[in-house]
This record gives C-alpha cells, sequence and structure tokens, in this order.
C-alpha cells in the first residue's frame, strides 16, 4: 500500500460479527501501547478479508471510497467496495483469492485519464486490474495481467502489491510480492502499459529487495509493500525481521542499494501492512502494524528519518492499538477531507470481526505525546 489523499467518514457502529479467520495469530501480553479509539467499522464481510486500499473522490471528498479483499477461492473470493458511510457499495466476486490491493491516480488509457485499483490474484498467479468510475463510485473490470512467470510453486503466487506513479514523466509501475521468494531479488517490479485495447497491460522491469528468509519461523514471508510516490521510496515489510527501504524508480543510478533496515526490534508478532501518512513538506509517519490477536499495535517513525540522515528511521517515534483483531493490511490518507476528518484517516483490517476498522488521525496526534504533526 502507498501514500494517497483520503476522506473522512462519518461515523458508524463497528459490526461485531464473530468468525474465525485464517490469519496468522499472534497471542502476547499486554502492552505499553497507547490506546486510540476507532471512529467506525465498516459492514462485516461474509469472509475473511485482508487488505484495504483508499479512493479519494478528485472533486468530493465526500464520495471516496475503501476498497477492500477478500481472500478466498474464486468463486467467493472478491473485490469489495465500501462507501464511507461502511456499507458495502459493490461486491465483485469470482476473484481467486485476492490478498492486496492499491490504488493509483492518473493512469492515460486509450486517449483518457482513469484511475486504477489494483489487486493481487494469488490462485489465478495474476493482478487483477479495475478502474474506478468516479462518477458513479464503482469499479470496473479491466481483467487479469499475468505476473511472476515461469516461477514454480508458492514463488508464482502474488500476494504484496504497491503502486508507484514517477513524477518526472507519470510512468506507472505496480512492485509485486509474492508468497515465498529469494534471499536475493524477493520483489518483481512491472511497468504498466496502455494494452490498445482498452486494457492494461505490464512489462517486467527488474527484481529487488533483499530477504533475511528467517529459519526461526518457517511461514515467514514479504506480504506488505507500500510506496512513497513524492519522494521515490519503496517500504516492504519482512515479517520476522524489519522494515527495509529501497529506491522505487528502477532507473535511478541508487536502484540496486539498500536504503534502510529497520524496526528490528520491538514486534511482538509479524511485520504487516505498512502505510505512509505523508505532508506536503516531507515530512511524515511510517507505520507499521505488528499482528496480534485482538489487539495488533502499530508502530510508527519519521517519514523523514534523522536530523542529516533521510535514511535513519531507527527511532521509534511510537506505539499505538485501537482494538483491531490481527490487523493484516493498512492504509493511510493525510489529506484535508472536511470538518469530520481534516487530518487524515487510518484503515486497518479487523480480523474476527471481518472488516475494517477506521481512526480519524487527529486521534492518533491527541494522544501521543508530543502530538504528531497533522495536515493543516
Amino acid at each position: 500500500m502507498r501514500f494517497d489523499p483520503g476522506v473522512r467518514p462519518a461515523l458508524l457502529a463497528t459490526a461485531l460479527a464473530v468468525a474465525s479467520s485464517v490469519a496468522c495469530f499472534h497471542k502476547s501480553p499486554p502492552s505499553g501501547a497507547i490506546q486510540v479509539e476507532p471512529a467506525y467499522g465498516t459492514a462485516s464481510l461474509p469472509q475473511d478479508p485482508d487488505d484495504p486500499a483508499i479512493w479519494v473522490h478528485p472533486t468530493d471528498p465526500s464520495r471516496s471510497l475503501i476498497i477492500g479483499t477478500m481472500k478466498v477461492a474464486a468463486p467467493a473470493g472478491a473485490i469489495v467496495v465500501f462507501g464511507l458511510d461502511g456499507r458495502i457499495r459493490q461486491m465483485i466476486t469470482g476473484i481467486d483469492r485476492p490478498n492486496n490491493v492499491d490504488v493509483e491516480y492518473g493512469f492515460q488509457l486509450g486517449g483518457r485519464t482513469v484511475d486504477i485499483a489494483v489487486a493481487t490474484e494469488r490462485l489465478a498467479r495474476a493482478l487483477r486490474v479495475f478502474a474506478i468510475d468516479a462518477s458513479a463510485g464503482r469499479l470496473i473490470d479491466l481483467g487479469a495481467i499475468p505476473v511472476l512467470q515461469g516461477e514454480a510453486g508458492e514463488a508464482g503466487a502474488p500476494m504484496g502489491i504497491a503502486l508507484y506513479r514517477r513524477p518526472s514523466d507519470n510512468a506507472m509501475f505496480a512492485i509485486v510480492a509474492p508468497k515465498t521468494g529469494p534471499r536475493e531479488g524477493y520483489l518483481w517490479q512491472y511497468r504498466l502499459t496502455d494494452t490498445g485495447r482498452g486494457g492494461i497491460g505490464a512489462t517486467f522491469v527488474r527484481r529487488l529487495g533483499v530477504f533475511s528468509a528467517n529459519t526461526v519461523r518457517a511461514e515467514n514471508e514479504i506480504e506488505a509493500v507500500a510506496v512513497d510516490d513524492a519522494l521515490g521510496y519503496v517500504y516492504y515489510a519482512d515479517e520476522g525481521d524489519g522494515i527495509h527501504k529501497w529506491h522505487a524508480d528502477p532507473d535511478h543510478r541508487d536502484a540496486s542499494r539498500e536504503l534502510a533496515h529497520f524496526a528490528r526490534s520491538g514486534f511482538r508478532g509479524d511485520r504487516e501492512g505498512i502505510a505512509i501518512y505523508a505532508l506536503p513538506d516531507g515530512t511524515g509517519y511510517i507505520v507499521c502494524t505488528d499482528q496480534l490477536e485482538g489487539d495488533s499495535e502499530y508502530h510508527i517513525y519519521a517519514r523523514e528519518g534523522a536530523p542529516g540522515n533521510p535514511h535513519d528511521h531507527s527511532r521509534e517515534i511510537a506505539v499505538i492499538n485501537g482494538g483491531a483483531d490481527s490487523t493484516d493490511g493498512l492504509d493511510i490518507s493525510s489529506a484535508t477531507l472536511g470538518t469530520r476528518l481534516p487530518h487524515g484517516v487510518m484503515v486497518a483490517m479487523n480480523s474476527a470481526p471481518r472488516n475494517f476498522l477506521v481512526f480519524g488521525w487527529e486521534d492518533i496526534a491527541a494522544t501521543i505525546r508530543p502530538p504528531l504533526r497533522m495536515t493543516r
């Protein structure tokens, strides 16, 4: 997931339908995390959710959407669109175990500009691409793009995704994390292109990223990926080891070099969803999920790094929680979004109730001392 503008939803009571989940749980004793109350929860899904993405309407933030995945095999697997009242507006079924989803703005398709949502379709070994219809508030299925071709077994099964739009030329890329991968070159990067037939294709660009291949926990993997479009960095969570930072632009002179490796201690569960609270001056926050049963935590680091070193993210600013069960996916927006959410929003997957919790950034900022910075 990546930084995008965000929205201020109306209050809605959290749906509390309890069900079993296939997420990886880590039961832990209470910690010193700072408690933040969610503003509301979306409606519950029929089956297990995984990852949210926030799409912002270009002219009316009240018509923005939360897009989520329901990560089961087809035909029940689905992309789910929520309105800002938390209700389900659209459910596109027949997606073969979608894991993560991301959105990007301004793709040039057939002579017009469209915003897109792209999800990993794990069992189909493909990306599933959707155009976002701003007037109707719905997704339009543009079809699937095969990825990770030539890889056997779970090394060819896509899970994580983040989209990147390069500021210099608006070229758009997808960075994909498979279920398993090698110590070197775990992530795959593709350039998204107009096929000329009303659809979107992908051209392989490079492999990047190191992986700890932690042998203590056999299920260790890389799933969560987030891109900071404005600063040009990609972050990904090595579940049992830490967060890695690389250049998102494959043509950058230092594209083959790791820039930072942080968040290596203080986690009690898996490092999962990553999201960025980005301020216009280049400051802000990197937030990473600590996936815990019953009450996941979220570790916060400075987006701008340390004085004199933009790649030193070693200092942990705060740890918060908010009652979300075994959070996997996470997304954040920092846009000014009206009177009810003027400073942004954090959306977190909530496993057992099978929904997503929404937190006002002003509530997060006010709880921490000194207070976190916010959009003005």
